[in-house]
């Protein structure tokens, strides 16, 4: 078992200093040859090329008397889509009002709403968009969707409403 040991340790110091020594070299190569490599990149003509058209402009303003004029890129128009009422209500209304968490009154649940409907639609829609804290429990505003328009919480009240 001696021999064993013995063979690893000479092993280890041998592998050891060989890994040394290609350190060394590797960092010798770099600091000699770093500067002289980023000479030669800087004055190829394809490399220089290839930079100058990664970081080239994609549109340039037309200025009166230029020769040469390119029209500038424009830019794609967002386009707003409005949830229907029942997407707003599957994304943003059911998870309170599917089982009445926080005192919300059911979606469907006709006794429950009626109390709420008697107040009027008016009132519901306000305290739909601006919240509301009640005896039972509290609406945040826009159901705590406040990326949601005023339009698409209003059509989910509607939906919520339409089947009482």
């Amino acid at each position: 078992m001696s021999q064993d040991r013995r063979f690893f340790d000479v092993f280890s110091l041998i592998l050891g200093v060989l890994v040394g020594i290609a350190v060394v070299i590797f960092v010798l190569s770099s600091i000699m040859g770093g500067d002289a490599q980023e000479q030669i990149l800087r004055q190829d003509p394809q490399v220089v090329e290839a930079t100058l058209d990664r970081i080239k402009p994609i549109a340039r303003v037309a200025i009166a008397g230029e020769a040469e004029i390119v029209d500038p890129v424009i830019p794609a128009q967002l386009v707003e889509t409005l949830l229907t009422g029942p997407q707003v209500y599957n994304t943003a209304c059911q998870a309170c009002h599917a089982s009445g968490v926080g005192g919300a009154p059911v979606f469907g649940d006709s006794v429950v709403w009626k109390p709420r409907l008697a107040q009027g639609r008016d009132l519901l829609a306000q305290h739909v968009l601006e919240g509301y804290q009640g005896e039972v429990g509290y609406m945040p505003p826009k159901g705590g969707r406040i990326d949601l328009s005023d339009q698409e919480i209003l059509g989910a009240l509607d939906f919520m409403l339409a089947d009482l």
